[in-house]
């Protein structure tokens, strides 16, 4: 190593170590939720309670667990208006956000319900989450969870407002990212249930090694963006060899005792930047520092501790084995729980690509298969082709599904990006626009109240596709409509 690289480490090292005391937060970027977190920015968190089936291909076993879901009807037609299902994903389900499914809402008279995930949250159905309490945890069974409680609250509705003739009120299902999926795969299992679905971000492939999505970052970031990123990324690797615990004390990141594992939690320190709609906080101090031979180690960790701890209350403790082999049911046990689904069914491996990488060569695909086997045990395997050929990966044969996918955004190579009359596609183009841009505006996180679009470097990009999203589901609304009188 040069003695003018150990010397700008060395400064960094001195200059950052008093940051030693970083706050825990909420959102965990590894997985793909948005991580909502102020109270003021939801429509409701009153908490609701539905008995739900256990195992749903079981003809014997009957145990019920309690499942937490929100409904707000202010805006509904009663009693027949529509009644739009927004899927809960891979998090905790704190109510029902004030994004821009209430602004649809408003404008088709509709009610919202949000029906919170199995296992997470507080709709856990065991008291442990040992592999072998696991076994139910499955985009499978969320199906049928959504199923059962969608006629359970379609009866409730019809109590509640006297409906004598029984006939459904016109349903639209809603989700963003794995719930985006959900959203989708719920019309292709169940196209009698749903008018019609917005699959926002959706991953609705299920990925082995996925190269694509630090290519994504790459192309995103820019040629000068991405060539500090690079050597960032060298200078932190070399640093690890030089003083381990003080590279990883500057992201407060020193509990990390696998150094893939720190810059596993580097690399998506940067995904943030780009996957939420922020890309000028990460790259505008990174490219001033590179130009003016700064300190780019120094300018990435102001980075972390600024914006991803500050703003998104990134913790390396989602990267901490120790916590993800954690059994006990917590407010944090998102991290285990996803990690299951991921090294069970969709994989999505963030894989250093083999050439011109952003990300550390370390974090390749034996990584992710020793994770899976240290959190889960021997067996635990990701069945990518299995979950493909049930669903169709992004070939799936459904009708009536909107996909939106932002143009900065790693995961839109993991959806559905061509489009056809029967499955429309949109890409949003813009320079912030990221994961969920249609449903979340920009930035997409820290949320923006009912998902404005007035801070994307082009609303009109947004505002065209959410037109277009506008006239999918009043056509397939009024053809709901005309079967259901059609049928009484």
């Amino acid at each position: 190593m040069s003695s003018e690289i150990c010397f700008a480490l060395l400064i960094t090292f001195t200059v950052l170590l008093s940051y030693a005391s970083l706050s825990h937060g909420l959102l965990q970027p590894r997985r793909i939720s948005h991580g909502l977190s102020e109270s003021g920015k939801y429509l409701t968190r009153d908490e609701l309670w539905f008995n739900q089936t256990l195992d749903h291909y079981s003809p014997h076993d009957h145990r019920k667990f309690g499942q937490r879901y929100y409904e707000y009807l202010d805006h509904l037609r009663v009693p027949d208006g529509p009644i739009f299902l927004m899927i809960c994903g891979e998090g905790p389900c704190n109510g029902i956000p004030n994004d821009y499914i209430s602004v649809l809402a408003k404008k088709f008279e509709a009610g919202i319900v949000s029906l919170e995930h199995r296992y997470y949250g507080k709709s856990s159905p065991f008291n442990s989450l040992a592999t072998e309490n696991l076994k139910y945890l499955s985009s499978k069974q969320a199906l049928f969870d959504l199923a059962a409680f969608r006629q359970y609250y379609q009866e409730s509705l019809n109590v509640k407002f006297n409906k004598t003739g029984k006939v459904d009120n016109p349903w639209f299902f809603f989700g963003a990212s794995y719930s985006g999926a959900l959203s989708a795969w719920f019309r292709l299992k169940f196209p009698h249930l749903t008018c019609g679905s917005l699959a926002s971000s959706a991953v609705v492939r299920a990925v082995y090694e996925f190269t694509e999505f630090d290519q994504q970052i790459g192309e995103s970031a820019g040629p000068e963006c991405k060539a500090a990123l690079k050597e960032t990324n060298k200078l932190l690797e070399l640093g690890l060899k030089v003083n381990n615990k003080a590279v990883k004390a500057l992201f407060n990141a020193t509990e990390l005792n696998v150094d893939a594992d720190f810059l596993y939690l580097v690399a998506d320190a940067e995904v943030m930047a780009f996957q939420y709609g922020n890309p000028d906080k990460l790259c505008a101090p990174l490219v001033e520092a590179k130009k003016n031979s700064g300190d780019l180690v120094e300018a990435y960790a102001k980075y972390y501790r600024e914006f991803c701890v500050g703003v998104f209350g990134l913790s390396a403790k989602t990267y901490n084995r120790n916590h993800l082999l954690d059994t006990a049911v917590t407010t944090e046990s998102s991290d285990r729980l996803w990690w299951f689904q991921v090294c069970t069914e969709v994989a999505y491996f963030q894989v250093a690509p083999a050439n011109d990488s952003i990300r550390s060569q370390l974090i390749n695909t034996e990584y992710h298969l020793d994770l899976c086997k240290t959190l889960f045990g021997k067996g635990v395997y990701p069945e990518v082709d299995a979950t493909n050929l049930y669903y169709g990966g992004d070939r799936i044969a459904a009708t009536k599904i909107i996909f939106t996918n932002g143009s900065q955004d790693p995961w839109r190579h993991a959806s559905k990006q061509t489009s056809s009359p029967d499955l429309p596609s949109y890409i949003i183009t813009c320079h912030n626009c990221g994961h969920g841009s249609d449903l979340r505006g920009c930035p997409q996180s820290p949320m923006v109240i009912e998902g404005d679009s007035k801070n994307c470097s082009s609303p009109d990009a947004v505002n065209k596709v959410r037109q277009h999203i506008v006239e999918h589901i009043d056509l397939w609304l009024s053809e709901c409509r005309g079967v259901l009188r059609s049928s009484m």
